[in-house]
């Protein structure tokens, strides 16, 4: 049993950084990798950034490459997603996610659990 809940959305300018944190709870925790995903208005889910369960070997979606970070802090229970460079496609609302599988797939189907999601409107 997992629980998870993403915090740090918020609004921020074309160009600005923000960080996102998704806090757990559960002893299994520490096995799971764990994925960020998000979801545009219309736009279906999309898989973002994903982590081991020890917090080596990210992975990214091409588009968030060079400007998005994925860590975790097992000691803390906690995921972060630190984004920069932020551009208006990437206002979403974005969601944390654990899973059992390695390497971390983007189809939301392998993901076990989720957070309820957190806003990011990022303006022009």
């Amino acid at each position: 049993q997992v629980q998870l809940v993403e915090s740090g959305g918020g609004l921020v300018q074309a160009g600005g950084s923000l960080r996102l944190s998704c806090v757990a709870s559960g002893r299994t925790f520490t096995r799971y990798p764990m994925g960020w995903f998000r979801q545009a208005p219309g736009k279906e889910r999309e898989f973002v950034a994903g982590i081991r369960w020890d917090g080596e070997r990210p992975r990214y979606v091409d588009s968030v490459k060079g400007r998005f970070t994925i860590s975790r802090d097992n000691a803390k229970n906690t995921v972060y997603l630190q984004m920069s460079s932020l551009k208006p496609e990437d206002t979403a609302v974005y969601y944390c996610a654990a899973t059992r599988t390695w390497p971390v797939a983007p189809d939301p189907a392998t993901y076990d659990y989720w957070g309820q999601g957190t806003r990011v409107t990022v303006s022009s």
